[in-house]
Order: C-alpha cells, then sequence, then structure tokens
C-alpha cells in the first residue's frame, strides 16, 4: 500500500460519497489478486445514479492527476466497473450488487475503514 495508493483510494470514496453512493465499502486486495490494490464497492439507486457516480469518480480521478484505464458497463447502466489502475471501483444498483455479491466472494479481503472520508 503506497500513499500514492490510498490518494487514489480516497479521491475515489469522497467522490462517489458526494454523489451520494450508498454503502461504500473498499476492500484491501493486496496480496490477494494482482489485479488491484483496492477494490470500492458502491450502491446506487437506478442507471442515472450509476452513471453519476461513474462520471464524479472518473472525473475526480482525473482532476486529482490519476488515470482511468478503462470502464465498463455504462450503456447497461446496472454495474459500471472503473478501472483506475490499483484501484478498481465497482458502481451496482442495488439487485446487482446483491447477485454478484463481491463481498462475500472476496471474504478474506479485509475491509477497509472508510469513516473519515464518508459524510
Amino acid at each position: 500500500m503506497t500513499a500514492k495508493n490510498t490518494e487514489l483510494l480516497e479521491c475515489v470514496v469522497k467522490a462517489a460519497d458526494d454523489r451520494l453512493g450508498k454503502d461504500i465499502v473498499a476492500l484491501d486486495m493486496a496480496g490477494l489478486t494482482t489485479l488491484a490494490d483496492y477494490f470500492v464497492i458502491v450502491t446506487a439507486n437506478n442507471e442515472r445514479q450509476v452513471n453519476a457516480v461513474a462520471d464524479a469518480v472518473e472525473e475526480a480521478v482525473y482532476k486529482n492527476d490519476f488515470d482511468v484505464k478503462q470502464v465498463e458497463g455504462r450503456q447497461a447502466g446496472k454495474w459500471v466497473l472503473l478501472d483506475c489502475h490499483d484501484v478498481i471501483v465497482h458502481i451496482f444498483q442495488a439487485d446487482e450488487r446483491e447477485r454478484y455479491n463481491l463481498e462475500k466472494l472476496w471474504h478474506e479481503a479485509p475491509l477497509l475503514n472508510l469513516n473519515d472520508w464518508l459524510s
């Protein structure tokens, strides 16, 4: 975990929270996968909010001099994935989040305390 990765994580979490993303969690993926250091999982109420949260996160990432490598799922608006290199952001509608249940799938990944970054 580098300071730069923590800064990116904070940027992502705050942007999702600012757009009223719900039930925001971050999983510490270090040592579990080479995909990323962190997974951030966010719930949004509907397709419009899923895309609004994705837009806010993407904008904040670029504004803070980080990069988004790839975005998937914008068209369907049920699950948008933003690959920000060391932080992968999953923005779900509630039923999709429940269906895929990434927290259970990656149950061995420690949950991070985000209280200082959430309003």
